[in-house]
C-alpha cells in the first residue's frame, strides 16, 4: 500500500497551477476591461439663437462725487472748527482755523523782506548793487511769499467745493498730531458708482449712456444716471472691465454708501441661452465650461456667462454656434473625449 503522503507533491503542483490559470485568467479580464471604451448614456439639445432684451443689470454702492479729508500738512493746535457734522458749506468758506503763531510770524518777516526788496530797487537803479544781487533780493522775496501761502492754507482751512460735512473727527484745542483728517467735505448732489462689465459688451458701452438706477431704500422709485468714464483695460482674471456711472441726486434721496441696481438698456441683439445646470464649474477657480456632442464624442469647450434670463444663462464663446449640440444630462461625470450615447 502506498503511503498518501507520497501523492501531496503531486496535488500541491495541481494547485498552484490552477491558482496560476485562474490568476492569469483574472489579469486578462482585468486587461480586456480596461481595454474597453466607456460609453457615457447623455441627452442632448439642439442650440440655437434667439432674439432677447439686452438690458444689463450691475449691483453697486453708491459713492460721493467728490469727496476730500481736511486737515493741516503738519501737527499744530486746532484754535477753532466753524462746522459740525451735516452742515452744508460753500466753496471759500473758512472750515478750520489752526494756531496762527507761524502765519503771524511769516506776515512779519515778509513786510521786512519788502522794504528791503523796495530799498534795493532804489539802489539798482542809482546803479549802486549789480544786477545779480538785485535778483538774489527778488527771489528771496518770492520765496518768503511762497512760504505765506503755504502757511495760510495750512492755518485758514478753507472748503474746496460746495458740499456737506461728512465726518469731524476733532474739538477745538485740540492738538492735531496730523497724518490724518479734521474734517471730512463730499459733494453729494451728485454721486458716483463702479460696475464691472463683462468684456464681451466693450464695443457697445459709450460715454453718456443712459442708464437706470434702482434702490430697495425706495421700492418702485427709478433714478438715472449715465456712463461717465469707461476704464481703457480689461482685467484679465474677472475678464470685464471697470466703468464709472454718473447718477445725478439734487434732492439727495440717495445717500453714499447705499446699495443700488443699476440696469443699462442695450437694445435688442441674438444670444444663445441654455439650461443654466448645464455650465459646470471648475472648483476652486471662476472657470465655466460646457459639454458638447460632437462626432459621437464629448468635447469640453470653455465659456464665458452672460445675462441670467430665469432658469436659463447666456453662452459666450466663440467654439459654440447655433445648431451644436449640447450635453444637459449626464455632463457631471464626462470627460473630454469619452464616447457618448445620445438617448432620448
Amino acid at each position: 500500500m502506498k503511503n498518501p503522503l507520497s501523492a501531496l507533491p503531486a496535488l500541491l503542483i495541481i494547485a498552484t497551477g490552477l491558482y496560476a490559470c485562474s490568476g492569469a485568467s483574472k489579469s486578462r479580464e482585468a486587461q480586456l476591461e480596461t481595454t474597453q471604451e466607456k460609453i457615457e448614456n447623455v441627452k442632448v439639445t439642439t442650440l440655437s439663437s434667439r432674439m432677447v432684451g439686452n438690458t444689463l443689470e450691475f449691483p453697486a454702492n453708491t459713492r460721493a462725487y467728490e469727496r476730500v479729508n481736511l486737515g493741516p500738512v503738519s501737527p499744530g493746535r486746532i484754535e477753532k472748527i466753524y462746522v459740525e457734522m451735516g452742515d452744508r458749506v460753500k466753496k471759500g468758506q473758512l472750515l478750520i482755523q489752526m494756531d496762527q503763531t507761524a502765519l503771524l510770524q511769516a506776515r512779519i518777516q515778509i513786510a521786512n523782506f519788502e522794504e528791503d526788496h523796495r530799498r534795493y530797487e532804489a539802489l539798482k537803479e542809482s546803479g549802486a548793487i549789480s544786477q545779480q544781487v538785485y535778483d538774489q533780493s527778488l527771489a528771496n522775496l518770492n520765496m518768503q511769499k511762497t512760504n505765506l501761502d503755504y502757511l495760510e492754507k495750512n492755518t485758514r482751512i478753507k472748503a474746496p467745493f460746495d458740499g456737506i460735512i461728512a465726518l469731524r473727527n476733532f474739538e477745538n484745542g485740540e492738538l492735531y498730531p496730523g497724518g490724518s483728517a479734521i474734517l471730512t467735505l463730499m459733494e453729494i448732489d451728485k454721486l458716483k458708482a463702479d460696475i464691472n462689465v463683462p468684456e464681451s459688451y466693450y464695443p457697445l458701452i459709450k460715454k453718456g449712456m443712459k442708464a437706470e438706477v434702482f434702490c430697495d431704500t425706495y421700492p418702485g422709485r427709478q433714478f438715472e444716471a449715465e456712463v461717465n468714464l469707461i476704464a481703457p483695460t480689461v482685467n484679465p482674471a474677472s475678464r470685464s472691465f471697470a466703468v464709472e456711472m454718473k447718477i445725478p441726486n439734487t434732492k439727495e434721496w440717495l445717500k453714499p454708501g447705499m446699495f443700488v441696481r443699476i440696469h443699462i438698456d442695450l437694445g435688442v441683439s441674438e444670444a444663445i441661452l441654455v439650461p443654466s445646470q448645464a455650465v459646470l464649474k471648475l472648483q476652486g477657480s471662476n472657470e465655466r465650461f460646457v459639454f458638447l456632442h460632437r462626432n459621437g464624442l464629448a468635447q469640453r469647450v470653455p465659456v464665458q456667462i452672460g445675462r441670467r434670463f430665469d432658469d436659463e444663462v447666456e453662452l459666450i464663446s466663440d467654439r459654440i454656434v447655433a445648431g451644436d449640440q449640447l450635453v444637459v444630462l449626464g455632463q457631471a461625470r464626462l470627460r473630454d473625449g469619452v464616447k457618448l450615447n445620445v438617448i432620448e
